[in-house]
């Protein structure tokens, strides 16, 4: 492999990618919005959507206005839909972008308006409705949903917003904290009832999304116009809970790194930081140059495994800023350079992300994200390397990386 260190890295699928988005296609029987924010859940946003573009997805969603230049950047043409906030005084370079903005109350959309008048350009606008989430939205509930009704009426009235689309976000839709789906189903209502009201005044939207990945699962029916897989296109359910034998899901993401030393500790020593590990008899340790600041949580020091020669091999002692020591005793003929994998495939042995998300006590979507900016990321289509991503070197000056590291 040319162009990183053989230190840390990680490997994208983009064929797992489009696979995932085709499966939340065909379960949702409609088109997609790709979700893309966070460097595509850490994956490499600037591989990752022009993939996903090619393969014909017409719609992206991304967290914030920096996040939609950077997709207009790398020459993504289709829509782009900035989900959270954007400051009312970039009306111009939306307008000028053709990025669409979400609008979740009366007071930001007004700023927005007034923002657009005085620049004199028109903004495409989502407006979000709160039907049980309580982070951003209109209020949908049956006690304010009449008054979210007039002040949304109101925002249209004079022209500088284009009611393109009407959307929610579901809480619960991956059962979680819903187990019989009810709550979700209220807030579907609730959506539908928005919607009719403000479609009795005249105002209809020509886009429309409810489902996140685990609508997809569970609310089928609720997939309007679009839809917007987030952690299934990295090849993840959103929980344990959903499974579907017509959903097959193909994890795009491996992290890859090399044993860099190898040393016999005697019975009684003890290993790392805090002397948390102690040899109950003579051990082999592996030290692998990958820690919690490669996004490696120090949470599973002594519990986690990582793969060596297709074998598991258990952490000893604390995982560090950059390194980490594995127990390879088990393993024969472990050396210097030899590929550790902290999570994916070797030979016949799996490593999932959700099992060290598991012991860390979080979420595939917060292990992928927290996956540092100074692990390379390395894509390959058709089975062979096409590109990568190397955060920290190409903000080098031209001739600073040296050939020693290509």
């Amino acid at each position: 492999m040319a162009g990183f260190l053989k230190r840390t890295w990680a490997e994208i699928d983009l064929d797992a990618i489009l696979h995932n988005c085709r499966e939340a296609k065909a379960a949702a029987a409609g088109n997609i919005m790709a979700v893309v924010k966070a460097d595509a859940y850490g994956h490499g946003v600037r591989y990752v959507a022009p993939a996903l573009e090619a393969d014909g997805v017409q719609w992206f969603g991304v967290s914030n206005l920096e996040e939609a230049l950077q997709l207009r950047s790398i020459g993504i043409a289709g829509h782009i839909l900035i989900l959270g906030f954007t400051p009312p005084e970039c009306a111009a370079e939306l307008a000028a972008r053709d990025i669409s903005q979400t609008v979740y109350e009366s007071g930001y959309g007004r700023a927005l308006f007034a923002a657009a008048r005085d620049a004199g350009v028109r903004i495409k606008t989502h407006i979000k409705l709160d039907t049980g989430m309580n982070r951003l939205g209109f209020d949908a509930s049956p006690q304010t949903a009449d008054q979210s009704v007039s002040e949304i009426l109101a925002l249209f009235e004079g022209g500088g917003l284009l009611p393109e689309g009407l959307f929610t976000h579901f809480a619960s839709s991956d059962l979680d904290g819903d187990p019989d789906g009810g709550f979700t189903r209220e807030q579907s209502d609730r959506f539908h009832r928005v919607q009719a009201a403000l479609e009795a005044h005249g105002l209809r939207f020509s886009v429309r999304h409810l489902c996140p990945s685990g609508g997809i699962y569970t609310r089928p029916g609720d997939c309007e116009t679009l839809v917007r897989p987030g952690i299934m296109l990295y090849g993840f359910p959103p929980s344990d809970a959903l499974q579907s034998d017509k959903i097959s899901l193909r994890p795009a993401l491996s992290v890859k790194s090399v044993v860099i030393m190898v040393k016999t500790v005697r019975a009684g020593d003890t290993v790392g930081y805090g002397r948390a590990y102690t040899a109950e008899s003579d051990r082999v340790i592996a030290t692998v140059p990958i820690g919690y600041a490669d996004g490696y949580p120090r949470v599973v020091s002594n519990r986690a495994c990582m793969l060596v020669r297709g074998k598991r091999a258990r952490i000893a002692g604390r995982v560090c800023m950059d390194q980490l020591m594995l127990d390879v005793t088990d393993i024969p003929g472990v050396r210097a350079g030899d590929i550790v994998t902290a999570a994916g495939a070797d030979g016949g042995e799996f490593l999932p992300v959700t099992e060290i998300s598991a012991l860390a006590g979080t979420i595939p979507y917060e292990t992928l994200c927290m996956i540092g900016k100074r692990v390379p990321r390395v894509f390959f289509s058709g089975g062979k390397e096409i590109g990568q991503i190397n955060y920290i070197t190409e903000s080098f000056p031209e001739n600073c990386w040296t050939t020693a590291g290509k």
